[in-house]
């Protein structure tokens, strides 16, 4: 039955406001998970997590036969479980789910073998290469009933969260600007590894540079944060500061994109001369800074005050924890989240019309 896996979840999720645990939850059963790829340069993620028992990694695939042999999993999973081929991989070794640390390119190819088999699939941001891709990732994920999750440094800082709640009460009124600032001195400057950045500077595999990289993060937010609304258009500049470290990429962006009610300025660099993940949320009698995961300013009034932004609760404070939690039905995705499907497609025809019109020198209209 085709939504039998969504039925399931809610079921589980039902039992377990009842019975404040599932079967699954009791047991400590770790989420058997399958990797797909090391070539990204935020597999330290798994690396770091994987000690702590929540979940099981089964299997890794990676069609590199260099990186395969070579990377920062080798010294915590058994030799065998390395696969060249991801279909051999997911059918031997059946894991719940699948983490992406592919090139973007590939999330596709990777969707088009889990969605079948019904297996879950979290990528690293963005979702797609394109909005092309993101809507075909769609279409399968949803005719074979499987979650499809794209997973943001951000989305676990408490401080973007406690925004939310703050707006949502009306704290500062009605939203007029949101500006986010996401960004570094540039991928080589900061050393990133040459499997990581032999792709994200591929116009090809990584869709563009800075705009996609970081620009990301703000369409992302400001998705959330706009809630009902949807952007009526987009207007962009890319520019190469750098085109002798970055010839075939943008390596700075700067996205405006208009909503009935509001305007968000998305800024994302490799041109900074420090990194930042930041943003100022402006209403009709206040603004929100996020200055950093858990530091804030609050302006109401004539007042402002610095806060810290009460933790977030598990599972809702960890990409790993968050997976399993989704997976085994204990919690659901809504829409809204920051993680979901449908926020993510929003973002990819946000990246999408942003490089259509950097390049045409226009604004672009979206089709809502």
């Amino acid at each position: 039955m085709k939504h039998l896996k969504t039925t399931c979840r809610r079921l589980a999720s039902c039992l377990l406001a009842a019975l404040c645990a599932t079967a699954w939850g009791q047991s400590g059963e770790p989420l058997r998970i399958g990797v797909a790829g090391v070539s990204h340069g935020h597999l330290w993620e798994v690396i770091k997590r994987i000690d702590q028992g929540d979940f099981q990694i089964v299997g890794v695939a990676e069609e590199n036969d260099s990186l395969r042999t070579h990377n920062g999993l080798r010294g915590k999973v058994a030799p065998e479980l390395f696969y060249k081929d991801l279909g051999e991989m997911l059918d031997k070794t059946r894991p719940e789910a699948v983490v992406v640390y592919e090139p973007i390119f590939d999330h596709l190819r990777v969707v088009e073998e889990c969605a079948p088999r019904g297996i879950d699939v979290m990528v690293e941001k963005p979702l797609a290469v394109n909005a092309g891709h993101a809507e075909r990732m769609a279409e399968l994920a949803r005719a074979n009933d499987i979650l499809l999750l794209t997973n943001y440094e951000t989305t676990w800082y408490a401080t973007n969260h406690e925004a939310f709640r703050l707006v949502a009460d009306g704290a500062i009124g009605k939203v007029r600007r949101i500006e986010v600032y996401d960004g570094h001195q540039g991928p080589f400057e900061i050393n990133c590894g040459k499997e990581f950045t032999n792709w994200l500077t591929d116009p090809t595999l990584n869709g563009g540079g800075a705009v996609i990289d970081f620009g990301c993060y703000g369409a992302n937010l400001a998705t959330r944060l706009m809630g009902d609304e949807r952007p009526l258009s987009v207007y962009a500049v890319l520019r190469q500061n750098k085109p002798d470290r970055y010839p075939r990429v943008d390596d700075d962006a700067t996205i405006i994109v208009n909503y009935p009610s509001a305007v968000v300025q998305i800024m994302g660099s490799w041109c900074w001369p420090m990194g930042r993940k930041d943003m100022h949320v402006y209403g009709e009698r206040g603004y929100i800074y996020q200055d950093t995961p858990t530091e804030m300013r609050v302006l109401q009034g004539d007042k402002e005050r610095h806060q810290t932004a009460p933790a977030l609760p598990a599972p809702y404070d960890d990409s790993f924890r968050f997976l399993r939690a989704a997976v085994r039905g204990e919690i659901e995705v809504p829409a809204t989240d920051l993680s979901s499907l449908e926020n993510n497609l929003v973002v990819m025809r946000i990246l999408d019309a942003a490089i259509r019109s950097a390049r045409e020198k226009r604004v672009i209209p979206l089709d809502n």
